[in-house]
């Protein structure tokens, strides 16, 4: 059997921040308006300071408007739920991104559900999740919304095919879960608890791994030919260095695997363009251009 094909999220990305880019410069041309992305960053989380980061740069190479707000550690929900508000109101913002994890002192979910719906460009408002699940428009999950289109470019139609996702976390679990079903395929969500994990992987043409743990998924677990999308982002240690690994043993699934997404290279360069992606879909929804 031959070897999987290689899903280049990262070469999708950038073709699909191109043309964001392309689209922003059309608006602004015939506007003098672009799309404006307000990301909100509390405490000093050096992860969440590098995705920070990497999101400003795209943001301002996709030509729009970043507005970046860095706050103390200790800031009280409060003074947080005030500032969601004043964006919320801002009409330069089209977009509300609060960076996670959050500060022990803050509750998560009651400030993602202040931020207005329609500005809630990372899909985690209940509302959207409720978009989601009942069809309506709304924005969905940046990571999975990748994911998905990744599988479309390689597959083409969805329709019928039996699909598993491994994991059931509100921001990527359910939310693919979702995408697939509007897909119509057949979906099975399996997780810590589903007995014999290995078997349920066996059945899916398609297996969207996102659990958190580093080579979960060993190559025997595949079901040959099928095409795998590794959301897992991992940090091990191996012959004294740190490196990157996804959910999946990638060496011994990409023997098995019809097409399988790296680690990295693979998902992660799509979650910030579909970031973009939403953010020009929130400019284009709230000034009412086709």
């Amino acid at each position: 059997m031959t070897r999987a094909s290689i899903i280049d999220g990262k070469a999708f990305a950038e073709k699909l921040r191109a043309q964001i880019a392309a689209e922003v410069a059309e608006i602004k041309a015939s506007t003098a308006r672009v799309p404006g992305l307000a990301v909100v960053l509390v405490g000093d989380n050096p992860a969440s300071q590098v995705y920070i980061r990497n999101k400003a740069r795209a943001t301002a190479e996709g030509g729009m408007a970043s507005f970046e707000h860095r706050l103390p550690a200790a800031t009280p929900e409060t003074e947080l739920l005030a500032l969601v508000r004043q964006l919320n109101t801002d009409p330069a913002v089209d977009g509300i991104l609060l960076q996670l994890p959050l500060p022990k002192q803050i509750a998560a979910e009651k400030v993602i559900n202040a931020i207005d719906p329609d500005k809630d460009v990372d899909g985690f408002h209940v509302v959207n999740a409720g978009r989601l699940m009942t069809g309506h428009p709304g924005f969905v999950p940046c990571t999975p919304l990748g994911c998905l289109m990744l599988l479309k470019d390689q597959l083409g139609d969805l329709s019928g095919r039996r699909a598993l996702v491994l994991g059931r976390s509100n921001i990527v679990g359910k939310p693919m879960a979702q995408l697939l079903l509007g897909e119509h395929c057949t979906v099975t969500i399996a997780h810590s608890r589903s007995r014999d994990l290995a078997e349920e992987c066996r059945h899916a043409e398609i297996l969207v791994a996102a659990v958190g743990r580093a080579e979960m998924v060993r190559g025997d677990w595949i079901r040959p030919g099928a095409t795998v999308i590794d959301v897992g982002i991992n940090r091990v240690e191996r012959n004294g260095k740190v490196r990157l690994v996804g959910d999946v043993a990638f060496d011994e699934a990409v023997e098995v695997a019809g097409a399988i997404t790296p680690v990295p290279g693979g998902v992660g360069p799509m979650t910030i363009a579909c970031l973009l992606a939403n953010t020009l879909a929130a400019h284009r929804r709230r000034l009412a251009i086709k």
